[in-house]
């Protein structure tokens, strides 16, 4: 079961723990700057955490459907969040507070157990996006995030995914027009 469904289904039973919204594309969740109090669950649409500095913007991060998505040091450390986290797609999500998801975490057993496992896999996937951000080629690149995410390419727009690779649309879509199978490095 994915992270967002097990947490979709425990906060279901639980009252007033969480909220329900539809986010039109370029609605902001959380500012570089803020402090994360909620983290969210993606049930249909996408969003991205983007860093900005006064003269570029990166893309750090997805979260598409069935995906959670939080800035985690802002979250658990109670310090602004280095990154915002923007709508890319109009997107339906679950909101859960931070306070909720703390106390479920303290007071419920296997809430914390699958807590743990969710800890594990964020940290998990920020490994595999330190090692793509070390891969000096834009093929590799390409390679590695569509191996470990292949519904990526159905749910985000081609420019972000770029964005994201380091590489401009152009190179992204070249490298889409590949036999991968036929390519070798």
């Amino acid at each position: 079961m994915h992270a967002a469904q097990y947490l979709k289904r425990f906060f279901e039973s639980q009252s007033g723990s969480f909220s329900r919204k539809t986010y039109s594309k370029g609605d902001i969740l959380l500012h570089q700057g803020e402090i994360e109090k909620k983290i969210y669950i993606i049930q249909s649409g996408a969003v991205r955490a983007v860093y900005r500095n006064e003269n570029e913007e990166f893309t750090i991060r997805f979260g598409y459907k069935n995906s959670v998505i939080t800035s985690l040091s802002s979250f658990l450390r109670k310090e602004p969040s280095s990154f915002s986290i923007e709508v890319i797609r109009k997107s339906d999500i679950i909101l859960l507070s931070g306070s909720s998801f703390q106390k479920a975490a303290e007071s419920n057993p296997e809430f914390k157990n699958f807590y743990q496992l969710i800890l594990e896999e964020l940290i998990t996937q920020q490994m595999e996006r330190e090692i793509d951000l070390l891969t000096s080629s834009p093929l590799q690149r390409y390679r590695r995030v569509l191996l470990r995410s292949p519904a990526l390419f159905n749910e985000i727009p081609a420019k972000y995914i770029a964005s994201y690779l380091r590489m401009s649309p152009e190179t992204l879509s070249r490298l889409r027009k590949i036999d991968l199978n036929q390519v070798s490095e």
